[in-house]
């Protein structure tokens, strides 16, 4: 889209709209670009006005559709940086900036005794993630509508579970004294300091699960998402 008219003064509500749909925090969205993430909770808000440099790194970073910026309508985003190995777009990514998506349902994992032991079905190289384990794909509507059905989620393998961010996301693997459950839930902490509480994100799944932390196998965090039409 040529000569695009993008008004700097109102476009903080349409950044946020993007990273949102990406389920990103500030912090994830913006450190990548500058070390003064935080300013963008005023920007976003329309409070403060981003600068035209920042501004221009942002959508760069991003790869942020300047026609959704200036019209608010269309994909949000002209690319989601993701290749499958053998396309003819596909090009060698810089080492360790490659996360493997693997299509399998969270049944699927329960079962097997090594996670990610399938061969990948492909690639992304998207840089907000790719320090990630893996993408997944999410069935269901319990965490609607922070994840929905058809999305891809990016989990990292927590390396030390005493460490938990309260509210967040987590793809939990548990054993047999939680009956080998395998699901994604917001953590949120119990009054017991040995067990935790696993919650739904949508009204309509009512009631909590509370299950021992050493009961927990693999605990990953869920760093953000991005949607099958984005690939």
């Amino acid at each position: 889209m040529k000569n695009v008219d993008i008004q700097l003064e109102i476009i903080g509500p349409r950044l946020k709209e993007a990273r949102e749909s990406r389920g990103m925090t500030l912090e994830e969205f913006y450190s990548p670009i500058t070390p003064h993430f935080s300013n963008f909770s005023a920007i976003e808000n329309e409070r403060r006005k981003i600068g035209k440099r920042l501004f221009k790194d942002v959508i760069s970073y991003h790869h942020i559709s300047k026609e959704f910026l200036a019209t608010g309508k269309g994909d949000k985003f002209t690319s989601s940086r993701a290749y499958r190995k053998g396309d003819l777009s596909y090009q060698e990514p810089v080492e360790g900036e490659e996360v493997p998506f693997y299509n399998v349902s969270l049944t699927d994992m329960a079962e097997a005794t090594d996670q990610w032991k399938e061969n990948p079905e492909y690639y992304i190289n998207f840089r907000p993630f790719n320090d990630c384990n893996a993408y997944l794909p999410v069935y269901g509507d319990s965490m609607f509508p922070k994840f929905v059905n058809g999305d891809l989620i990016a989990v990292k393998e927590v390396a030390n579970p005493e460490v938990i961010q309260w509210g967040e996301a987590y793809l939990i693997i548990a054993d047999e004294r939680a009956n080998n459950m395998v699901t994604v839930k917001l953590l949120f902490e119990h009054k017991d300091p040995e067990k935790l509480v696993l919650r739904a994100s949508n009204p309509e799944f009512k009631g909590d699960t509370v299950i021992t932390k050493d009961a927990v196998k693999k605990l990953y965090i869920i760093k953000g998402k991005i949607t099958r039409n984005q690939l």
